[in-house]
Protein backbone atom coordinates (compact mmCIF):
# COMPACT_ATOMS: atom_id res chain seq x y z
CA UNK A 1 0.00 0.00 0.00
CA UNK A 2 2.63 2.25 0.86
CA UNK A 3 4.69 1.58 -2.29
CA UNK A 4 1.40 2.47 -4.46
CA UNK A 5 0.93 5.92 -2.37
CA UNK A 6 4.24 6.61 -3.16
CA UNK A 7 3.45 6.05 -7.21
CA UNK A 8 0.10 8.12 -6.88
CA UNK A 9 2.27 11.17 -5.05
CA UNK A 10 4.97 10.73 -7.74
CA UNK A 11 2.05 10.86 -10.51
CA UNK A 12 0.44 13.72 -9.36
CA UNK A 13 3.47 15.32 -8.84
CA UNK A 14 4.56 14.59 -12.66
CA UNK A 15 1.10 15.84 -14.29
CA UNK A 16 -0.60 12.54 -14.26
CA UNK A 17 2.79 10.62 -15.76
CA UNK A 18 3.37 7.30 -14.54
CA UNK A 19 7.31 7.49 -15.57
CA UNK A 20 8.35 3.12 -15.24
CA UNK A 21 12.18 2.72 -15.82
CA UNK A 22 11.48 1.09 -19.73
CA UNK A 23 10.27 4.62 -20.66
CA UNK A 24 13.61 6.15 -20.35
CA UNK A 25 15.81 5.82 -23.47
CA UNK A 26 18.87 7.52 -25.05
CA UNK A 27 18.04 9.54 -27.91
CA UNK A 28 20.27 11.52 -30.39
CA UNK A 29 19.61 14.47 -31.72
CA UNK A 30 22.17 15.45 -34.89
CA UNK A 31 20.67 19.04 -35.41
CA UNK A 32 23.06 21.61 -34.35
CA UNK A 33 23.23 21.35 -31.41
CA UNK A 34 24.23 18.07 -31.49
CA UNK A 35 22.10 16.77 -28.38
CA UNK A 36 22.02 13.02 -26.47
CA UNK A 37 19.26 12.49 -24.01
CA UNK A 38 18.24 10.46 -21.80
CA UNK A 39 14.90 11.06 -21.91
CA UNK A 40 11.43 9.92 -21.92
CA UNK A 41 10.59 10.83 -25.83
CA UNK A 42 7.83 12.85 -26.44
CA UNK A 43 7.52 14.60 -22.62
CA UNK A 44 9.64 17.20 -21.18
CA UNK A 45 11.12 14.33 -18.52
CA UNK A 46 14.91 14.55 -18.94
CA UNK A 47 17.56 12.60 -16.64
CA UNK A 48 20.42 13.74 -18.21
CA UNK A 49 21.62 15.81 -21.92
CA UNK A 50 25.33 15.93 -23.86
CA UNK A 51 25.28 18.50 -25.97
CA UNK A 52 27.76 19.70 -28.38
CA UNK A 53 28.61 22.17 -31.43
CA UNK A 54 29.68 19.74 -34.64
CA UNK A 55 33.72 19.75 -34.65
CA UNK A 56 34.03 21.65 -30.81
CA UNK A 57 35.19 18.64 -29.08
CA UNK A 58 33.55 19.89 -25.72
CA UNK A 59 30.22 18.43 -24.49
CA UNK A 60 28.65 20.33 -22.09
CA UNK A 61 26.95 17.76 -19.42
CA UNK A 62 23.48 18.88 -17.40
CA UNK A 63 22.17 16.83 -15.18
CA UNK A 64 18.56 17.18 -14.24
CA UNK A 65 16.67 16.50 -11.03
CA UNK A 66 20.00 17.44 -9.22
CA UNK A 67 21.02 20.62 -6.52
CA UNK A 68 24.46 19.88 -6.83
CA UNK A 69 26.51 23.07 -5.37
CA UNK A 70 28.86 24.85 -7.54
CA UNK A 71 32.73 23.59 -7.23
CA UNK A 72 34.99 20.57 -8.51
CA UNK A 73 33.29 17.61 -10.00
CA UNK A 74 35.64 14.79 -10.39
CA UNK A 75 34.24 12.33 -13.73
CA UNK A 76 34.76 8.92 -13.79
CA UNK A 77 34.70 6.31 -16.05
CA UNK A 78 36.90 2.82 -15.59
CA UNK A 79 39.86 3.97 -14.02
CA UNK A 80 40.07 7.27 -15.51
CA UNK A 81 39.34 10.53 -14.13
CA UNK A 82 39.25 14.30 -14.87
CA UNK A 83 38.19 17.46 -13.24
CA UNK A 84 35.22 19.74 -14.49
CA UNK A 85 34.02 22.95 -13.08
CA UNK A 86 30.22 22.81 -11.96
CA UNK A 87 28.40 25.54 -13.32
CA UNK A 88 25.71 27.59 -11.85
CA UNK A 89 22.57 26.40 -12.72
CA UNK A 90 18.50 26.89 -12.62
CA UNK A 91 17.58 24.65 -9.55
CA UNK A 92 17.30 21.20 -9.75
CA UNK A 93 20.00 20.99 -12.53
CA UNK A 94 23.87 20.42 -12.52
CA UNK A 95 25.67 21.52 -15.46
CA UNK A 96 29.94 20.73 -16.52
CA UNK A 97 31.81 20.83 -19.58
CA UNK A 98 33.81 17.75 -20.05
CA UNK A 99 36.25 17.56 -23.71
CA UNK A 100 35.45 14.71 -26.16
CA UNK A 101 38.79 14.30 -27.08
CA UNK A 102 39.66 13.77 -23.12
CA UNK A 103 40.45 10.04 -21.73
CA UNK A 104 37.74 10.03 -19.73
CA UNK A 105 35.05 10.41 -22.54
CA UNK A 106 37.05 7.94 -24.31
CA UNK A 107 36.24 5.47 -21.57
CA UNK A 108 32.65 6.20 -21.14
CA UNK A 109 32.53 5.43 -24.78
CA UNK A 110 33.67 2.41 -24.32
CA UNK A 111 31.32 1.28 -21.88
CA UNK A 112 28.57 3.72 -21.24
CA UNK A 113 29.38 4.01 -17.61
CA UNK A 114 30.36 7.55 -16.69
CA UNK A 115 30.10 8.78 -12.08
CA UNK A 116 30.01 12.53 -11.51
CA UNK A 117 30.89 13.48 -7.57
CA UNK A 118 31.15 17.05 -6.18
CA UNK A 119 31.97 16.57 -2.74
CA UNK A 120 29.91 14.25 -0.95
CA UNK A 121 27.61 14.07 -3.69
CA UNK A 122 27.61 11.29 -6.73
CA UNK A 123 25.31 10.67 -9.93
CA UNK A 124 26.17 7.84 -12.08
CA UNK A 125 24.93 8.02 -16.03
CA UNK A 126 24.75 4.63 -17.61
CA UNK A 127 24.50 4.66 -21.33
CA UNK A 128 22.97 0.71 -22.29
CA UNK A 129 24.68 -1.47 -24.81
CA UNK A 130 21.62 -1.07 -27.00
CA UNK A 131 22.73 2.81 -27.15
CA UNK A 132 26.37 3.11 -26.95
CA UNK A 133 26.48 3.40 -30.90
CA UNK A 134 24.87 6.87 -29.84
CA UNK A 135 26.97 7.60 -27.97
CA UNK A 136 30.25 7.00 -30.28
CA UNK A 137 28.15 8.81 -32.94
CA UNK A 138 28.09 12.16 -30.58
CA UNK A 139 31.49 11.74 -29.47
CA UNK A 140 32.47 11.35 -33.09
CA UNK A 141 30.44 14.59 -34.79
CA UNK A 142 31.54 16.46 -31.76
CA UNK A 143 35.10 16.08 -32.20
CA UNK A 144 37.07 18.82 -34.03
Amino acid sequence: MFAYLIALAASVALGGQILNESAWTWTLYEDAPIVLANEVPDTANLRSTLECAPGSSVALLTLYGSDTPAGVARITAGTVSALAEVEPARAGTTKMAVRTDHPVFAAFAVDGKLTITVGEQRRAIEVPAAHLAKLRRFAELCSG
